[in-house]
């Protein structure tokens, strides 16, 4: 009975992965026709990385007489090249898309690789200005995103919280926007990649356990970036009555 419930499970697991397969790459192809229709240039850089690549692993096998061993591999890096050029482009548009829009903060926090900690919107305004709190190496880094003026006071507030709470731990500002001393919103996760590392996993999940005491302050911004033509009133009084 035992051995027959298993196979069951096995069979089943097996169904559900083909069905997540099945739905990742008509994800991939509907992200490929979107931006098709947006980027021009993203057919000829791919078809191009495609057949220099090709080329340039051809020639080298040429020279040394194995020109028609190497060629299946230079198909398969021209291959991956267009693959990464596709991915690299589709998020260039996400984020020039997202730039500038409440909760386009929250949403690249969330969407890092590696091992953060990402507690978003642990203070905020009614007119969508938020600080969103991310642990790991660095430390803590609060991440602020909406108008310079308001959002200093906001994260001076946040950092005094924060401090009383963990001692010498190092604690990191960030502002969102393209002007001097701010950090874009594309190079985000790159800047945080390029922080020192003061703290192992150990110290950040205990440092985690600390802060989780503190709660959030203000009201939770939208689920990822708004969209363009979202009406400000409507989510500022949602905001209030939260």
């Amino acid at each position: 009975m035992a051995g027959k419930q298993d196979k069951e499970a096995a069979k089943l697991a097996k169904k559900e992965k083909r069905a997540a397969s099945k739905a990742r790459r008509g994800q991939i192809f509907e992200a490929f026709k979107m931006q098709r229709k947006e980027d021009k240039a993203l057919i000829p850089w791919m078809v191009g990385s495609l057949l220099v690549i090709t080329g340039v692993v051809f020639g080298i096998g040429f020279i040394f007489d194995v020109h028609w061993v190497v060629l299946p591999l230079g198909i398969l890096l021209g291959a991956l090249a267009a693959v990464i050029i596709f991915g690299r482009r589709v998020q260039k548009t996400v984020y020039s898309k997202a730039d500038g829009q409440p909760g386009a903060a929250a949403w690249a926090l969330e969407n890092m690789r590696g091992r953060w900690k990402v507690t978003p919107t642990v203070a905020a305004t009614t007119q969508l200005d938020a600080v969103h709190r991310v642990l790991g190496g660095p430390g803590v880094v609060l991440v602020a995103e909406g108008a310079p003026h308001r959002v200093k006071s906001l994260l001076a507030q946040e950092k005094k919280r924060v401090a009383r709470l963990i001692g010498e731990t190092p604690i990191y500002n960030v502002i969102i926007g393209n002007d001097e001393q701010q950090v874009p919103l594309k190079k985000l996760q790159s800047y945080l990649m390029k922080l020192p590392r003061n703290l192992k996993p150990a110290q950040v999940d205990a440092l985690e356990a600390k802060l989780a005491a503190l709660g959030n302050r203000g009201a939770a911004m939208p689920k990822g970036p708004m969209p363009a033509g979202a009406k400000m009133r409507n989510v500022q009084r949602t905001i209030r009555r939260r």
